[in-house]
């Protein structure tokens, strides 16, 4: 892990005590040095901190997390040309794999309602993330290519890792999901009776809401 002023190791003095839990034994000091054979980068800084040979020193097929907004840490275009072999994301939605909370907050927190979980717990964190990931994996729904027109809507792959914000089975990934960690981590105040009761809930209610919003 690092700061703006390089790698949090165990020799740096001066470390408050939320930084010394990150603190590890290396060698490495700088951004460069982090770099070199890394298999992740996961940036949340400032814009083009990474330069060509940042990125060419990292592991093979390596994960580019550049989260910086509204410019990332370093251009896709960048990355594209240098590190084919990457799987890129941003937090912007123009460029492919857009890194946005706005896909798991409304629904995270409608699962922890609706069974009235007295806690957001890491379990039931987990289970958002699980189910973003295999919603990623399904067929794209025809009202998602019907928003979108870039070519990664062809499926799940490296231009294509996570669901798009308009997909509307959102919820019914996200929602049962959390709900049921919630339930089975022992912090929901108001549990289902049955999850497929559940899941019916959520359809009948936004079948509903659309009636309402027509009327």
């Amino acid at each position: 892990m690092l700061d703006s002023r390089g790698v949090i190791h165990q020799q740096r003095v001066g470390l408050d005590s939320k930084k010394q839990r990150y603190a590890r034994d290396t060698q490495s000091r700088s951004l460069a040095d982090a770099m070199q054979g890394s298999d992740l980068f996961l940036g949340l800084s400032q814009p083009d901190l990474l330069d060509v040979e940042m990125l060419k020193s990292m592991a093979a097929r390596p994960i580019i997390l550049a989260l910086s907004n509204p410019d990332p840490e370093v251009s896709p275009d960048l990355v594209r040309e240098h590190r084919p072999d990457a799987i890129m994301a941003t937090g912007r939605s123009d460029y492919a794999n857009q890194v946005n909370n706005v896909l798991c907050f409304p629904f995270l927190f409608r699962g922890a309602l609706d069974v009235g979980a007295t806690e957001i717990n890491a379990a039931m964190k987990i289970a958002c993330v699980r189910a973003l990931a295999k919603l990623a994996q399904a067929e794209v729904h025809d009202k998602v290519k019907s928003y979108y027109t870039d070519e990664s809507l062809i499926g799940f792959g490296k231009e294509y890792i996570l669901p798009k914000p308009f997909d509307p089975r959102l919820i019914d990934y996200i929602a049962p999901a959390v709900a049921q960690a919630a339930v089975e981590s022992g912090v929901a105040s108001r549990p289902y009776s049955t999850l497929e009761n559940y899941r019916k809930s959520l359809v009948d209610g936004l079948f509903e809401g659309s009636l309402r919003s027509k009327t």
